[in-house]
């Protein structure tokens, strides 16, 4: 395998790494919200904006992934 190919392969890996983890703790974090939200309907308004700032946070993880794989 040459240099470009690894260089590739490697980019591939790291947005694959990069990206499971933070898919799994949106799904996570969305579960959990609507899982509250369904047991207590009047927490809605106070779960909301935790829930889009954790998701938010967790996708930054994957926007770093991906910066990492433009700068390789």
């Amino acid at each position: 395998m040459d240099a470009e190919s690894l260089r590739i392969v490697m980019k591939g890996a790291a947005i694959a790494i990069g990206g499971i983890a933070p898919a799994f703790a949106i799904g996570k974090i969305v579960a959990k919200a609507m899982e509250s939200i369904g047991r207590n309907p009047e927490a809605t308004e106070k779960l909301f904006v935790p829930m889009l700032l954790g998701a938010a946070f967790a996708e930054a993880i994957a926007i770093y992934a991906l910066v990492v794989v433009f700068t390789l």
